[in-house]
């Protein structure tokens, strides 16, 4: 499980433009906001992943990428980016295996019914790999805002 301070995980997933994406890869070159989300085209995500879309430039000024993580299959984030102009890459995480590892993969309940399903959350890992700045049940008012003044911050 992640820890901060700690190497995050590595990991390998399908992004929404077909190709295999490393954390590792952005290792001593950029800051990474991974931000996990529950379903695509749904008004929360919609609105934290149109905020993200609004502040990319802010966020790519400071060498930092975005990278957004679900659970829904690779031709659903294509119609969410293509149909929002997302310009960063949605990866797949239909297996929730790095969900996992982030430890949001949780319960949840919804009209009475319980089910498995992703917590919002978002981790800011350092040119080095680790994790150093983590929100946990992310409310979406804000908080792109939020994790980009904590990058400069760190600047």
């Amino acid at each position: 499980m992640v820890k901060m301070n700690e190497l995050a995980p590595d990991f390998q997933l399908t992004a929404s433009n077909g190709e295999k994406i490393k954390l590792s890869d952005y290792r001593d070159s950029k800051y990474v906001v991974l931000y996990f989300y529950p379903k695509d085209m749904t008004p929360g995500c919609t609105t934290q992943a149109c905020d993200f879309r609004d502040f990319h430039n802010d966020f790519s000024d400071l060498d930092a990428v975005i990278l957004g993580v679900s659970a829904d299959p690779l031709d659903k984030h294509e119609k969410f980016v293509e149909k929002h102009g997302l310009p960063f890459l949605l990866l797949v995480d239909d297996q929730h295996e790095i969900a996992e590892k982030y430890d949001v993969w949780k319960p949840k309940k919804m009209f009475g019914k319980e089910f498995m399903g992703i917590e919002r959350s978002t981790f800011i890992i350092d040119k080095t790999g680790r994790l150093i700045k983590e929100w946990r049940k992310v409310k979406v008012k804000g908080h792109v805002e939020e994790a980009l003044t904590f990058i400069k911050q760190q600047l």
